[in-house]
């Protein structure tokens, strides 16, 4: 049996098949977003910090944690084409119910809704964990490395102008509508959306890669802290996870902010969540026509310098305007922070690996999940400014890490 190798055809076929996948996956994106939507659909039954601060963990680290168990299985896999629509599929029929929730609520209290939707977002996230990991590998493997960056930004810009879209639309149905069947709406769409992505990877062409079998977890765990110990880049990585990885949960604090502090929150959820998406937007299309020239680790201090921002504009500003920049900011930092992520795993992993790699990504958003929980305890307990004040420590000790990672691209 011969083994089928990676053409510039095979690459320009799913170069274009990831890509439709990246553009449906973006129209979906607005209708479900993690920032915005998520929160206030949990505020609007009641929720308090605890619960915004559990839904964060679950967000941030039901996926990646689980990839850290799921990497030895998957790892052994020469095609992982299934999986990755296993994971994708399973996500669907999670949308399916949680659109499903706000059409047939009627008989559930409050509380039950609010576990209802952890439940359905637990379903979500850790369905990610077969689908991460597939499609790191696959894109690392499926896509020719001359053409990977250029996939990165052409990838971040599609996805922005996607979430564009679908965040006008999900903006006109907020004007429109009201809970309960504003939500439906939206979960719906997204149900949709995600369907149609799903056919891109239907049409991808898999290519055989030869790995080295890992038959046992302890083995898999060995491998992780021998790797961790030899590559300083992959130590430092998983350390720039562990510290800087807490951005992305900090809009979802912000819109219980919003909550408690203005009374007019909800009609503004629309607004917060275009204003992220153009600053996602601006920041991708730059960062395409300059493709060839920004570093990752550059990228990365730039995400340090506008995450210490925020805190700052939230306590300072003197209006609702003002705070409301915030989300513009978040949009940006939550771009940066994905490409250089994202395109540092591929610079520090070989096809050999790169699954194991995605997987021990895992154990760097350990920490990000387990504060998401402790700060949505902290805000309930002392405060808004002291959930700032942690915020901005972790995040400076990130430097630390990103001085010490030294990227070629």
């Amino acid at each position: 049996m011969f083994m089928i190798l990676l053409t510039k055809n095979i690459s320009r076929h799913n170069y274009w098949s990831f890509l439709w996948h990246t553009g449906f996956l973006a129209l979906a994106s607005s209708f479900m977003d993690v920032d915005t939507v998520m929160p206030s659909v949990l505020t609007e039954f009641g929720a308090q910090a605890f619960y915004i601060g559990l839904l964060v963990t679950i967000m941030l680290g039901g996926s990646s944690i689980s990839q850290f168990f799921f990497a030895p299985y998957l790892h052994n896999k020469k095609f992982k084409k299934k999986f990755l629509l296993f994971g994708i599929n399973l996500r669907i029929f999670a949308l399916s119910g949680l659109a499903g929730l706000f059409f047939l609520q009627k008989n559930l209290s409050s509380h039950e809704k609010i576990w209802y939707v952890l439940f359905i977002v637990s379903i979500f996230s850790f369905s990610g964990a077969f689908a991460n990991i597939s499609y790191v590998d696959m894109m690392g493997k499926l896509i020719l490395k001359n053409k990977r960056k250029s996939f990165l930004s052409l990838k971040q810009v599609i996805y922005a102008i996607g979430t564009l879209i679908s965040a006008l639309i999900a903006y006109k149905i907020f004007s429109i509508y009201e809970p309960p069947l504003l939500y439906g709406i939206l979960f719906s769409m997204a149900f949709i959306f995600l369907l149609i992505a799903s056919l891109g990877f239907w049409r991808l062409k898999e290519v055989e890669s030869n790995v080295d079998s890992i038959k046992k977890f302890v083995d898999f765990i060995k491998f992780i802290k021998r790797e961790i110990k030899e590559n300083y880049q992959l130590r430092n990585y998983l350390l720039i996870i562990s510290t800087l990885g807490n951005v992305l949960g900090l809009m979802a604090f912000l819109v219980l902010f919003a909550k408690e502090n203005f009374p007019t929150y909800t009609s503004q959820v629309g607004t917060m969540l275009m204003l992220k998406i153009i600053g996602s937007v601006a920041i991708a299309s730059g960062l395409f026509y300059f493709s060839k020239r920004f570093k990752y680790n550059i990228l990365l201090y730039s995400v340090v310098l506008l995450a210490l921002s925020i805190p700052i504009l939230v306590i300072f500003s003197s209006s609702y305007t003002f705070f409301m920049v915030s989300f513009f900011i978040g949009g940006v930092i939550t771009t940066l922070y994905l490409i250089s992520i994202s395109g540092i795993l591929l610079e520090i992993s070989t096809i050999k690996n790169r699954a194991i790699y995605a997987g021990a990504a895992g154990v760097g958003s350990i920490i990000p999940a387990g504060l998401s929980m402790f700060n949505g305890w902290l805000i309930h307990a002392y405060g808004f400014y002291t959930f700032f004040a942690v915020f901005i420590t972790i995040i400076l000790s990130s430097l630390i890490f990103i001085k010490k990672l030294h990227c070629k691209k």
